[in-house]
């Protein structure tokens, strides 16, 4: 792109995606293989031979896949998927938040063990590009809006000291081996596929079902919601840009909106009238709260040219009424038990 830093490209390039199996993953190996890349799909192993999200995957993706069912916090299985690879965009995390509270060590083997097991294999097997992604919750309750890559860390929930821990590994590496690491953040993703335990599903499949008393938690903290489709376009524009290297790229929407204002404009998108109820159980510890999230991303436009198509309150309205369309399939909120909170 014109006025950007962009140079390796990924035609050519063999691509693992890890947590190929969930929800931002799936719509990133959906991506790539649309777009003629070469994609090995890293999904979590179980005995009944289900790839999570890719199941549902149009049939020339599934063709066009090579799976590899393992679990990263396996160092011998992770180098043995990385083999013959290039380039590794690594998704594979345990994400819930209130899941974290009560099975903290199941995060620390995760998502830091898991990234070390990456990123010492992409050392060894010298793979040319590593695309950790991040998440905005390693910031804590923004000190300063809008955020840049600089702001101060916070582990507010054992998931987001777990994060930067992973990121600090992935970080060290290149630091001190030169491995080429380009770590993405994207701030608060949402679409089609995304569990129930975030709160755009959340209201969504209680409106879809007929509910119109919506459950939630903490009404007042903001978000920055970004479409899964320009997450997945932020992911690859970080992977192809040399300059990113040895560095992190916040990926958001350039826009921030109340828990209780996404809820109303969903329910209004959805033509309901509904009462909003904030449950206890559905609350996170006071200190834990992220209150306020709001990305800076000049750095992510000025090094690769991306911008996000679903920005501002025009943008998150029509990929809302995306989401809404998908859940509202009866065969997609099958899935789902609304009305049932998700940890």
């Amino acid at each position: 792109m014109e006025g950007t830093t962009a140079a390796m490209q990924l035609n050519g390039k063999r691509i693992l995606v890890t947590g190929a199996d969930g929800f931002i993953g799936s719509h990133l190996v959906e991506r790539l293989v649309r777009d003629g890349h070469r994609v090995r799909a890293f999904v979590q192993y179980n005995s009944f031979g289900h790839r999570g999200w890719l199941d549902q995957s149009p049939t020339e993706v599934q063709a066009d896949l090579d799976v590899f069912a393992g679990d990263v916090r396996d160092p011998y299985g992770v180098r043995t998927a990385m083999t013959g690879c290039d380039v590794v965009l690594h998704l594979a995390a345990l994400i819930a938040i209130p899941y974290s509270y009560h099975s903290p060590g199941a995060y620390v083997d995760t998502n830091v063990t898991g990234t070390l097991n990456i990123v010492q294999a992409a050392r060894d097997l010298g793979v040319e590009r590593v695309v950790p992604t991040s998440t905005s919750e390693v910031y804590g309750t923004a000190r300063f809006v809008p955020m840049t890559e600089d702001h101060p860390l916070q582990g507010q929930s054992p998931y987001s000291a777990s994060k930067i821990g992973a990121d600090q590994i992935a970080l060290s590496f290149h630091a001190a081996f030169g491995t080429p690491v380009s770590l993405v953040r994207p701030f608060n993703t949402y679409g089609p596929r995304q569990s129930a335990r975030a709160v755009i599903p959340t209201v969504i499949t209680q409106l879809a079902a007929g509910a119109r008393q919506v459950k939630l938690g903490a009404l007042s903290p903001t978000r920055d919601f970004s479409h899964v489709s320009d997450t997945v376009a932020g992911i690859i524009a970080v992977a192809e840009c040399d300059a990113a290297i040895g560095g992190v790229t916040n990926l958001g929407s350039g826009f921030e909106v109340s828990i209780g204002d996404t809820a109303r404009l969903i329910a209004e998108r959805m033509g309901a009238d509904i009462e909003i109820v904030s449950e206890a159980e559905r609350l996170r510890p006071e200190a834990s709260e992220v209150e306020r999230l709001f990305a800076d991303t000049r750095r992510v436009q000025t090094l690769t040219g991306w911008r996000p198509a679903y920005a501002g309150l025009e943008g998150f309205a029509r990929g809302l009424d995306d989401t809404i369309g998908w859940f509202r399939d009866p065969a997609n909120l099958a899935r789902y038990r609304p009305g049932t909170y998700a940890l």
